[in-house]
């Protein structure tokens, strides 16, 4: 009578982890070559035209970047003209007129010292702004979601009444679809019915007060970060709240006979006792908020003046609507390498405050 292999036998080994493996392929790997590939092509979804192999010219296309020193207008005299805006200088196309190499480029960003402005000009500029508007939202939304959830965590764990209902209540935006909750916050922003600008006009007694939250540049990333963190932070407080459960009571009552107060409890025990969990939240929230589109393509479209573009939205926008999906691909490769670059700095960040 045969008997069945045992668990560490090698065909137990790949019968276990054979489908996971497969599921893994197809829908990460395989895809993930089929986007590589296309990065060297010129494929369109929609084209009369054959597909044709362009090497390297659409990784040239995106990373292409200059520096350009602009320098003022100057009178006969050589002396920097100026208007009431300041010292004039020369436009773009006056620019490029002078320099015929920049005739692709053109400015994604500038500053200016002095009499000196400094141009960053790329071919592909909307993709270089579209970058820092994801670092910009991830570092906005970091610290509100991550923040919310630990307080959040705190509270419900408090052996209070009800405290099963407002984890519930807490936890609800999480399963709520992302598209609705947007469209939700759509009307909320409003800049003549919105509520939250009713509440503003109602407490400081002004009909005119309230921004156009999704309209300004200034205020339509904070806007959609505040939006993602109320509807993420309920995730977060499971975890925290779990992390919090793990730390032993001794600790607490230990620390409260030496005479430690409500706070110097906080840092000296939840907070070492929760290092490993917000290890986890920070790294996870981080690599979220890398991915954001759902928002911006439902409250924004990408506006006003590209301000709240992410690299997904970009690249989505230009593979899908504009249907070139060897350039759609290109960008997101480039931004996947630059997300696994920060996962890795992260590990090693992390692996070394372990170690110290």
């Amino acid at each position: 009578m045969k008997t069945l292999p045992g668990r560490d036998h090698p065909l137990a080994i790949a019968g276990f982890t054979g489908p996971a493996l497969l599921l893994l392929g197809l829908f990460l790997l395989l895809p993930l070559l089929f986007a590589a590939g296309a990065t060297f092509t010129d494929h369109r979804l929609v084209s009369p035209e054959p597909t044709r192999y362009v090497g390297l010219e659409n990784y040239r296309r995106l990373l292409a970047l200059q520096v350009v020193e602009v320098e003022p207008l100057r009178d006969a005299a050589g002396a920097a003209l100026r208007d009431e805006e300041g010292i004039r200088f020369p436009t773009w196309r006056q620019t490029r007129r002078a320099h015929p190499g920049l005739a692709q480029y053109r400015p994604a960003w500038q500053v200016r010292f002095g009499e000196r402005r400094f141009v960053l000009a790329a071919t592909d500029p909307l993709f270089y702004r579209s970058l820092i508007n994801t670092f910009l939202f991830a570092l906005l939304v970091l610290p509100l979601q991550c923040g919310a959830a630990l307080g959040l965590a705190l509270l419900v764990n408090q052996r209070i009444a009800g405290r099963v209902f407002f984890r519930t209540v807490y936890f609800a935006p999480v399963v709520t679809s992302m598209v609705v909750a947007a469209i939700v916050w759509s009307f909320m922003l409003n800049t003549d019915r919105g509520m939250i600008n009713e509440l503003l006009r109602a407490v400081t007694g002004d009909p005119n007060v309230g921004p156009d939250w999704l309209g300004e540049p200034r205020y339509a990333l904070p806007a959609i970060a505040i939006m993602s963190a109320w509807q993420g932070a309920g995730f977060q407080m499971l975890v925290f709240l779990a992390g919090l459960q793990s730390i032993s009571p001794e600790l607490y009552e230990a620390a409260t006979l030496m005479g430690a107060n409500a706070w110097q409890r906080f840092v000296h025990v939840t907070l070492p006792g929760l290092r490993n969990t917000i290890v986890f939240v920070v790294v996870s929230t981080l690599l979220l908020a890398f991915g954001l589109f759902t928002q911006v393509d439902v409250m924004t479209q990408g506006g006003p003046l590209d301000s709240t573009t992410t690299v997904v939205y970009h690249a989505v926008r230009t593979g899908f609507r504009q249907q070139d999906i060897g350039y759609g691909s290109t960008i997101a490769m480039v931004f996947f390498g630059i997300v696994l670059l920060v996962a890795v700095l992260q590990r090693v960040l992390v692996a070394r405050g372990e170690n110290a």
